[in-house]
């Protein structure tokens, strides 16, 4: 059900269940950074139809801390890998800095081009008072950014989701012990 956190029995592995798992981080009383509002949320997908059916990558950071995880991928008949984790203000801190230094949410959608056959990819981030919602198509490389009718603000945009993908896999790698894709 959506919202619940499950608790997996010991014995199984996290990598090979499609049930989400909850572990508590200790919470440090990390402020965030000067000029920076507490009010925080940030999600990102990235998929398509594909020869293996709906194949994605989201994840979500909440205000209370909660990171939420899917990767579905179907390759050989893999499951969707799932995963939560609470982390520390001093995490949440930093993604709102690398979220606040790419002024990201001074850029405008409007000329990113539309979401297609090849897969879309959706940036949603809520700071303080400024809400914003991206969507775009998959970006394969900064070729495509370079033929974009906005190539300034798509390669804001590109970068962003690299760094903010780097992170995530990080987090994950580290707290998980697993590779994600």
């Amino acid at each position: 059900m959506e919202g619940e956190v499950q608790q997996q029995p010991q014995a199984a592995a996290p990598e090979q269940t499609a049930e989400p798992i909850a572990v508590e981080g200790a919470a440090a009383a990390v402020a965030p950074p000067a000029g920076i509002p507490d009010d925080f949320y940030l999600r990102y997908y990235v998929g398509h139809q594909g020869r293996f059916g709906h194949e994605f990558l989201e994840f979500e950071f909440r205000p209370d801390g909660k990171l939420r995880y899917a990767n579905n991928s179907h390759y050989k008949k893999e499951t969707i890998i799932r995963k939560e984790v609470f982390v520390t203000e001093a995490v949440l801190s930093e993604l709102k800095k690398i979220v606040d230094d790419s002024e990201i949410m001074k850029e405008d959608d409007s000329r990113f081009p539309q979401p297609d056959k090849g897969g879309r990819q959706e940036l949603e981030i809520l700071m303080g008072n400024v809400h914003i919602c991206f969507t775009t198509a998959k970006i394969g490389s900064l070729l495509n950014v370079q033929e974009s009718e906005d190539p300034d603000a798509l390669r804001n945009f590109y970068y962003l989701t690299q760094d903010l993908r780097a992170f995530v896999f990080s987090l994950i790698g580290l707290h998980f012990k697993i590779k994600p894709i």
